[in-house]
């Protein structure tokens, strides 16, 4: 009987051992799945998107050239550094308010820098003028960097300077902190994209560089 109790015994430690090997199998293998999990997770998380606001001239013409910007994810023309609260078009037109047609940018900065954004903003306009550009005239049309972080300050100081040295004659931008944006009527957004006056609309694919028609 004893040696029967003995076999038994063995048996059902055997059997135990099996199953905590298998246990442990088990277990490694679900811990691997839940890493493999995160992993794809981690990759698959939204990149931190940033802002950046700039202004220079008529925004509906800026506006466009920024939509064509790889790892630029979205643009909204509105108002900014004015006096006033929620100013209208007609009142910043008339010089009622203080504010400045701008234009916020929302971008990747795993696909397009501040300073290769900073790079289009001075192409886009004159900014040795005062505010003006071309025909449109008044403090609406100032340019202006309007910086959203310290790193921003600095990266737009500095290219101020690069390029006022490149054209050999005084910039008229102002660099100031960002403060509140007014996002302008929605007939504004995307405004030349959609037609602009004459109902010709203009291409905001990525990488365009057809000529912008400031009107449309």
């Amino acid at each position: 009987m004893f040696r029967i109790e003995v076999l038994l015994l063995v048996a059902i430690l055997s059997a135990l051992a099996r199953s905590a090997a298998a246990f442990e199998e088990r277990s490694s293998w679900c811990t691997s799945q839940i890493e493999s999990v995160v992993s794809i997770a981690d990759k698959m998380s939204p990149i931190s998107v940033q802002e950046a606001t700039f202004a220079a001239g008529c925004f509906w013409s800026v506006e466009l050239a920024f939509q064509r910007v790889e790892g630029v994810t979205k643009t909204t023309v509105g108002f900014t550094q004015g006096h006033t609260e929620n100013p209208t078009y007609e009142a910043v037109c008339a010089g009622r308010s203080g504010h400045v047609e701008a234009v916020l940018v929302e971008y990747n900065p795993a696909e397009v820098t501040y300073e290769q954004l900073l790079d289009v903003f001075w192409k886009k306009h004159d900014p040795t003028q005062l505010n003006r550009q071309g025909n449109d005239v008044g403090t609406q049309y100032r340019s202006g960097i309007y910086y959203h972080t310290p790193e921003q300050e600095a990266a737009a100081k500095a290219s101020l300077q690069e390029w006022e040295a490149k054209l050999g004659t005084k910039i008229q931008t102002e660099v100031l902190p960002a403060k509140t944006f007014y996002p302008a009527e929605e007939y504004h957004q995307q405004y030349l994209e959609k037609g602009g006056r004459n109902g010709r609309q203009q291409s905001a694919r990525k990488g365009c560089n057809d000529p912008i028609r400031c009107y449309g």
